[in-house]
């Protein structure tokens, strides 16, 4: 992977739904490209198992703790100068919280995190490009079931449905920052070839919005 090269793509999200395997392909790409890796530190949330026993109940104090963990997280790094001075790989973006706030919280509940997240929101950076991993409900569902963590077992697939559409509703207001929707629904990433035509698409140059792209 030595002849691959970034360009101007020096801070890359890779995004996905619950199961879409962001987390594993960030960690292969970022050690090959060898970028600094930012992973989201959600299984330190003890509010998470907590939601999928009663989402009502946690919804609010789960949302609001992994928007002040996230935001931590990324101004560490922005002040270490990593999001910006080196290749730097996460996987999530902070637009996340909102995505995920607006599907699990009320109207109410909703309308006072908006007040939060949009206080924090004006002090993030944004990606150089945004690459979202997008897989069938059913192709997500089997992952999440294969990696075994107990407190994700009874996610309904009417849920994942909704954080799909909750992410493309979003897309569509993109307008400052690339978005390449990748259709992996028939991708394996393990696999070599399936593999380096994500990373070659790492340092190609996008256009402002969504290009899609499928991986066959």
């Amino acid at each position: 992977m030595d002849n691959i090269k970034c360009g101007a793509n020096r801070y890359i999200v890779i995004e996905g739904n619950i199961g879409a395997g962001k987390t594993t392909l960030a960690q292969m790409a970022a050690k090959d490209l060898n970028a600094n890796l930012v992973l989201e530190t959600f299984e330190e949330n003890p509010f998470l198992p907590k939601f999928y026993n009663n989402p009502e109940r946690y919804a609010f104090p789960l949302e609001l703790s992994f928007l002040v963990a996230r935001y931590k997280q990324l101004k560490k790094h922005m002040e270490q100068g990593n999001l910006f001075n080196n290749l730097t790989i996460a996987d999530y973006y902070l637009m996340k919280s909102f995505i995920f706030a607006k599907i699990t919280l009320s109207d109410d509940e909703f309308q006072l995190y908006r007040q939060f997240f949009d206080m924090i929101k004006a002090y993030s950076a944004k990606p150089d490009v945004m690459f979202y991993i997008h897989r069938d409900v059913d192709v997500l569902k089997s992952n999440i079931v294969q990696r075994g963590r107990s407190y994700e077992i009874n996610i309904e697939k009417a849920y994942l449905s909704s954080v799909t559409k909750s992410y493309f509703d979003y897309f569509k207001e993109v307008t400052d920052f690339p978005v390449v929707v990748l259709d992996a629904t028939q991708a394996d990433f393990r696999k070599q070839n399936h593999y380096e035509k994500f990373v070659n698409l790492l340092g190609k140059s996008y256009l402002p919005g969504v290009t899609n792209i499928k991986i066959v």
